[in-house]
Parts: C-alpha cells; structure tokens; sequence
C-alpha cells in the first residue's frame, strides 16, 4: 500500500483561509449560510434530493469523492506528477460534463484521480500519456453550461482501478457502498485535512 502521509502532496484548488464545509446530508434550507465563494463538499456523504436527474436512478445519492467549490475559472491542479490518462466530455443532465483523468505511480503502486466538472478548454489540445507535474495547471472549473449543470466545483475522486473512459460512479448507492469505499479511497488521502 502507499504510505499517502510520507508523501507531500499539491493541492487541487488554492483555497483561501476562509471556506465552507458544506453539510449536504440536510435539505438547503437546513444548511448554515455560506460565507465565502470557496466550498468543500465531503466524502462518503448522503446527500439525499440532491441527484435528481435519470443519471441517478436505483437510489444513488452517497457522494464517492470531494467537491471543491470555487468561481468559474478557478484553476485545478495536479495533485502529484504523473501523465493523463483520459479525458473527455460526459453530456448527461447532471453528469461530470468536462472530465480529466490522471495517472500517478506512488511508492510502486498506481492510483488514478478523476477531476470533474471542468471547463472544456480543460480537455482542449491534451494528449494520453502527456506528463503532468505536481502543481501544473491541468484544468479549470466550469460553468454550469459545460459542467453537467452542477455550481462550479471539480469534483475530486481517486481510484485505485484504472478507468476505461473518463468517468467513475461518484455517487452510489448504500448496495454498493462497502464495495465503492475500497475501490475509491479517501479524497483526504492527497487533498490533506480540508475538513
């Protein structure tokens, strides 16, 4: 296994001091006033009413990654250096829209991390296999146009299988939880404690 707290890791967005912890396991007007542009959405979370599209059917509504939420434009990082592995552009309503996939080999061991939600130039004039360093500007978030009608945020997965295509189950349903936890470790692993 990597041993993620050896490494030193790059952070997908800079965020400023001052962000929000959203708790989207509560109906919006539940949730605590926002404070800042800057948001962070958490891991192995229920969220239920939010995913309403046909995307999500069969009761899927745990989130299976970390959502950074910024203004549109906002660049997302790499987190360590690596290549890319895919990208592309999922259309559904309520889908990743502009989608990167990067590969990384840690201590030995390969592990992949999905950037959702990014703006299309994001996925413009990259190539498979294309180096990428920790820190390099790989993407940017999109606007809710070209994001799968989502506020702007990356959404933010690892993975530990390599995907086939630019995409991930970034949410799941309680069937298939246990089985998505170890194929989609921690976010935090790299992202360090956000929240």
């Amino acid at each position: 296994m990597i041993d993620f707290s050896a490494q030193q890791f790059h952070p997908v967005v800079l965020l400023p001091e001052d962000y929000d912890v959203l708790d989207l396991s509560v109906p919006p007007d539940q949730s605590p006033p926002r404070h800042s542009q800057f948001s962070i959405g958490r891991y192995n979370e229920q969220r239920p009413g939010t995913y309403t599209t046909d995307l999500f059917e069969e009761g899927r509504d745990i989130h299976i990654g970390v959502d950074i939420g910024a203004p549109a434009g906002t660049a997302v990082h790499a987190f360590c250096d690596g290549w890319i592995e895919c990208f592309g552009y999922n259309a559904g309503d309520g889908d990743y829209g502009n989608t990167l996939v990067s590969g990384h080999r840690i201590d030995g061991i390969e592990i992949f991390a999905l950037y959702g939600h990014l703006d299309s130039a994001s996925i413009t004039d990259k190539m498979h296999g294309q180096e990428i360093r920790a820190g390099m500007v790989i993407g940017w978030l999109g606007a809710e146009h070209e994001n799968g009608g989502w506020p702007p945020h990356v959404h933010f997965q690892l993975a530990w299988k390599r995907p086939g295509r630019p995409d991930l189950p970034g949410v799941v349903s309680k069937d298939n939880l246990a089985q998505a936890l170890q194929d989609y470790p921690d976010p935090l692993l790299v992202l360090g404690p956000l929240y």
